[in-house]
């Protein structure tokens, strides 16, 4: 039988909900132990998620010997200090989005993985979803001719005063959170880095960026535009534009079970139904086959690290009020 991995989340994060349910709906994993920064909230949590160990430190869960994997569920300023004690630690870690919030903190990263020999991905949960391998199926199939135009956006309502996602020293705004999913789903569909970019930003009270929208080039003659908003309306679509159609996604970054996209070519339209499953499955299988098989996360080091560069181009963008180039 295959070995079973043990998991052990660091912090008790509001995003952790929605890994617990995976972790134990898969057969290869078992949500073992919870850390917070004090033996209190660390037990109280594990009772309420019935999760059997709880560690009164961050430090104490990396050094526990039961745990194969885990589960980077801090504030975006603290993802790489403790991915890389993680693995130094001997822990493979999935680490949230953004990986981390410069280069040389990723490139940091990658040398501590390879340094280790443990499997280090980032939980963009979305890439490993049936509609996004179908949507990039439609695509490269040509069905839409030449993808001339792609747009998204990414926008919600925090109304949490005191939530890091407001406070730029701790990588927050909305770029970092909400808009590097249109980027990154940008990316992957044309499968190329940007040549330029131009972004124009919000700033809210701590810093970070309450509303943002960017532009972006690539090489191939593909031109994209994105918004990503912390105090407009909830909205999530992407639209891509070719010679020949334009196909419609309207839940791309947080698809379900049933799912719909739109084809739209001369005139028709035509609705794809695309059956996928439980949103954060696949990152924890991703993870599993990695570590257990020895087979390359779908979200490669690399197309990580291109993302954050993507990013960190729009917001000097946004600072110097000039084109940037990648």
């Amino acid at each position: 039988m295959q070995k079973i991995l043990n998991w052990g989340l660091l912090s008790t994060a509001r995003i952790n909900r929605a890994l617990i349910k995976p972790l134990r709906a898969s057969k290869r994993t078992h949500l073992l132990a919870v850390a917070s920064r004090n033996i209190d909230s660390a037990q109280a949590y594990a009772r309420e998620n019935k999760i059997p160990k709880a560690h009164g430190s961050y430090d104490d869960l990396l050094n526990d010997p039961e745990i194969d994997v885990i589960y980077n569920s801090l504030p975006n300023h603290l993802h790489a200090e403790w991915t890389i004690k993680a693995l130094r630690a001997g822990k493979h870690v999935l680490c949230e989005k953004p990986l981390a919030l410069t280069l040389d903190e990723i490139d940091a990263m990658i040398s501590a993985s390879k340094e280790t020999g443990k499997v280090l991905a980032e939980a963009f949960m979305y890439r490993h979803h049936a509609q996004t391998l179908k949507v990039k199926e439609i695509v490269d199939s040509g069905t839409l001719g030449k993808i001339q135009l792609i747009k998204g956006a990414f926008s919600f309502f925090l109304n949490r005063e005191h939530d890091y996602r407001n406070f730029k020293e701790l990588g927050g705004g909305s770029i970092w959170d909400v808009g590097c999913y249109p980027i990154s789903f940008t990316r992957t569909i044309v499968g190329e880095e940007p040549v330029e970019v131009f972004g124009w930003q919000v700033e809210g009270q701590g810093g970070g960026d309450i509303l943002f929208t960017g532009q972006m080039r690539f090489e191939n003659g593909i031109l994209a535009q994105f918004d990503s908003g912390f105090k407009i309306p909830a909205r999530t679509y992407m639209e891509i534009v070719g010679s020949e159609g334009v196909l419609n996604i309207p839940f791309p970054f947080k698809p379900d079970v049933k799912n719909e996209i739109t084809l739209s070519q001369k005139g028709k339209v035509q609705k794809i139904k695309i059956k996928g499953q439980e949103l954060y499955l696949g990152e924890v299988e991703d993870m599993c086959d990695a570590v257990l098989n020895h087979k390359p996360p779908r979200i490669s080091l690399a197309d990580s690290r291109a993302n954050v560069a993507t990013i960190l181009a729009f917001l000097k963008s946004a600072e110097t009020g000039k084109p940037v180039l990648i």
